[in-house]
């Protein structure tokens, strides 16, 4: 997995942001295994999903709940990708034995 140090992505108040599998991590933050492995759990979705409609989905979802919880944190926290890699991030075995799109079952959280 490809990990780019910099200034800008993600935003401030966020440590890493995953883009077609490349983690982009942002300077002053320690990268742990914890959060590579939520990065890692990003990336079997994308995967799945073809990259493209990941990036569809999670926007619209987000958006949804925007509209649900009027605050982006919650809003955030709340989208059922997420929900699967915050769920799982701190065990490193879930990818092995992770069935295909185990985030769906997060959807009515």
């Amino acid at each position: 997995m490809i990990v780019i140090n910099n200034t800008l992505l993600p935003f401030k108040g966020y440590k890493a942001i995953n883009l077609f599998g490349i983690i982009l991590f942002r300077k002053g933050n320690k990268l742990d295994r914890v959060i590579i492995n939520h990065e890692r759990i990003h990336t079997a979705q994308m995967l799945e999903m073809l990259f493209l409609l990941f990036y569809i989905w999670y926007l619209v979802e987000y958006l949804i709940r925007l509209l649900i919880y009027r605050n982006h944190r919650k809003a955030y926290r709340k989208i059922s990708f997420e929900q699967e890699a915050y769920n799982h991030a701190s065990n490193e075995q879930y990818l092995q034995g992770r069935k295909h799109y185990a985030w769906m079952k997060h959807l009515g959280m």
